[in-house]
């Protein structure tokens, strides 16, 4: 699991440094407000899956990969 935050993390720096054309990645990044949306989005489907018992695992990841790239694009290091 561990090398899969590594390599999400890695993504986002290299994406970071070298945008790619229509990322969804590079959209968040550049767009500080749309990223902090995402997150705070994400985090409230998590909370709703957990309070339901349904889908916790995938929201889970994207509560990580929101959170990963908010952080990036305000240039906190994990």
């Amino acid at each position: 699991m561990l090398k899969t935050l590594e390599d999400l993390i890695t993504l986002a720096r290299e994406r970071k440094s070298n945008p790619v054309e229509a990322s969804y990645t590079n959209k968040l990044l550049e767009d500080k407000s749309l990223a902090k949306e995402k997150v705070l989005e994400e985090i409230n489907e998590l909370i709703e899956a957990v309070e339901q018992g349904t889908n916790k695992i995938h929201e889970a990841a994207d509560v990580i990969y929101h959170l990963i790239i908010y952080l990036e694009k305000s240039g906190i290091k994990i």
